[in-house]
């Protein structure tokens, strides 16, 4: 964080759990993080380890069986936490806004992407119906849909994934949002269109001042892409450093292996590396160090406090943030 700034989002001890008949689901389990005005943060990780979970808290978007069973959220120096369900209606879209994933079903399939865009207008703002539709027409064309007159017109089953995508980018961007979140917005997308919607949130960022919370599993788009990383583990943040300092000098051994895993152009290798073991049960979860039973560096060193204690997420000098026996005490 830089000294004397106030973050635009600050994310405190946040604690999300989902109680099923299995039992307790610790989904995010004491996550903090801050996002900076402009700056775009990526979140990333193996799918079921808390990233979406998080950004659905952030929009105080969980439905029951799950519940914020404790911490704050601040955004601009005040608690979301405090806020109205009436309050959360008005920010959602106006101030912080999502993309979700899966967007041919995050689309109403009856009503025109014309008019699901001229809606946003409609609930935010008193502008004439023909303003609201000229508005729609014009966020189209912003995000590079062609003959965005006519597609105004379209149904969301009649446009490509890469366009019902773009088409959630607009809606999202509708009234100028001072936080984007992107929960996979690449997903399913060749990687020509990937780029491009990449590209796309980039310059908008840019253009608008726009901050970003990008949630991926692909360090690639990272690396491309954000500012800073975060990396999540079993409902906790596991790492989190400058998108360059993450790459070459990445110290847990969960981020480590990510980065192994990542072909390299130009690279020839017999095979690409892989990290042993599964995802620990949410419900069930190990003792000491969720990365424990799967982790190379605890077993080549004989670490036995791993299966014993949790280790804290620790701040270096330079700001770089690990949680990890291992690096705290290199070589014991």
């Amino acid at each position: 964080m830089i000294a004397g700034t106030t973050p635009l989002l600050e994310v405190n001890a946040l604690y999300t759990s989902f109680n099923t008949d299995e039992g307790l689901v610790r989904a995010v389990d004491g996550v903090d993080f801050h996002v900076q005005k402009g700056e775009i943060l990526g979140l990333v990780g193996e799918s079921g380890c808390g990233k979406s979970v998080t950004a659905l808290s952030i929009m105080r978007l969980i439905k029951p069986p799950g519940k914020i069973a404790s911490g704050d959220i601040q955004f601009q120096g005040q608690s979301l936490l405090a806020y109205t369900e009436e309050d959360m209606r008005k920010l959602r879209g106006e101030r912080i806004s999502m993309i979700f994933q899966q967007p041919q079903s995050s689309l109403n399939p009856v009503i025109t992407v014309g008019n699901q865009l001229a809606e946003t207008f409609e609930i935010h703002s008193e502008i004439e119906k023909e303003e609201r539709w000229h508005k729609a027409v014009e966020l189209l064309q912003r995000v590079g849909i062609p003959d965005s007159e006519s597609k105004a017109h379209a149904y969301p089953h009649e446009m490509s994934g890469g366009q019902a995508q773009r088409v959630m980018i607009a809606m999202a961007l509708a009234l100028q949002p001072e936080l984007l979140i992107a929960d996979e917005p690449t997903t399913a997308l060749d990687v020509t269109i990937q780029a491009q919607i990449l590209e796309l949130i980039i310059g908008l960022r840019n253009q608008l001042g726009t901050a970003v919370i990008l949630i991926t599993h692909d360090l690639g788009i990272v690396a491309e892409t954000a500012d800073r990383v975060a990396v999540m583990y079993a409902g906790q943040i596991v790492e989190e450093a400058e998108v360059r300092e993450i790459f070459n000098h990445p110290k847990h051994p969960y981020t480590q292996g990510l980065i192994a895993s990542i072909p390299v152009l130009g690279e020839r290798r017999e095979r690409l590396e892989v990290i042993p073991g599964i995802v620990p049960n949410l419900i069930d979860l190990p003792p000491g160090c969720r990365f424990a039973p799967r982790c190379r560096v605890r077993e080549e060193q004989e670490l036995t406090v791993c299966t014993q204690q949790e280790p804290v997420l620790e701040t270096s000098k330079s700001g770089h943030k690990v949680r990890c026996f291992a690096v705290s005490n290199p070589g014991k």
